[in-house]
């Protein structure tokens, strides 16, 4: 297998001047895609604000990469959502990109789905992701534009097993991208869908065997694992000017598997 470069070998990664100075807020930045979102976005000069549930992984982030953007918060309760998006909008003077990377892909089978269960995820997986967009479509307004990534999944596009209703909120994103850059284009607001492949995160690596991950790769048109960095890259395209004819698609990043 061909050896993947570490974050700290890529001394070439591409500089983005229209993201310098942005005002950008990141769902879910404690861990995995997302401290690497956090950390790729600082590395571009721009002003970051993070949200996420993990109290403890989001201070050692923000001291890292963003000291005091970091606000804890539960994206299930959308009053506390709200709050918060207004709170990072007076701190940074406004919101010019929103990532909605948070998400939970706990397995579960269907005959023990509850509608409690049902909810929860979909809480989860899905419903914060249009009221944080909801919210800060305003500030992006009266910016005069502005950029949304709302994060997708490889997995319902594979029909993998015991993830039927993180699949369907995964698929419903994408439906959503394509009706929010409908209604928001007008606004020069532009909204994409990044869909990762399986990206080798401690999250990932507990649901895998070293044999399982082998099969992931063998799928793959390229050898090695994703990296939160290589989903990172596409990130900064599409919050970035460069990507201003981009909206109301779905770009992937998942080497090719199928």
């Amino acid at each position: 297998m061909t050896a993947m470069p570490t974050d700290a070998t890529m001394t070439t990664r591409a500089i983005y001047p229209s993201l310098a100075g942005k005002r950008v807020l990141i769902t879910g930045g404690a861990t995995g895609i997302g401290a690497g979102l956090v950390e790729a976005f600082a590395a571009q000069r721009a002003k970051i604000c993070f949200v996420d549930i993990d109290q403890t992984a989001g201070d050692a982030v923000a001291e890292k990469f963003a000291p005091g953007g970091f606000y804890r918060c539960d994206l299930r309760d959308i009053d506390a959502l709200k709050s918060t998006i207004a709170t990072v909008a007076e701190r940074l003077g406004g919101i010019d990109v929103l990532i909605n990377n948070a998400a939970n892909d706990d397995r579960h089978g269907i005959a023990e789905v509850t509608p409690d269960y049902w909810d929860d995820r979909m809480a989860v997986n899905l419903r914060h992701l249009f009221f944080a967009a909801q919210a800060a479509v305003p500030h992006m307004q009266r910016a005069g534009g502005g950029a949304i990534v709302n994060f997708g999944s490889i997995s319902w596009h594979l029909g993998l097993p015991d993830l039927v209703l993180y699949q369907t909120a995964k698929a419903a994103i994408e439906g959503m991208t394509r009706s929010l850059a409908r209604d928001l284009g007008r606004d020069n607001i532009r909204v994409t869908t990044i869909v990762p492949g399986n990206v080798q995160t401690p999250r990932q690596e507990k649901w895998y065997t070293p044999e399982g991950e082998a099969e992931i790769v063998s799928a793959q048109c390229l050898d090695g694992r994703i990296q939160p960095f290589d989903v990172a890259a596409l990130a900064l395209f599409l919050a970035s000017d460069d990507a201003r004819m981009c909206t109301g698609h779905d770009y992937f990043v998942d080497a090719g598997w199928r």
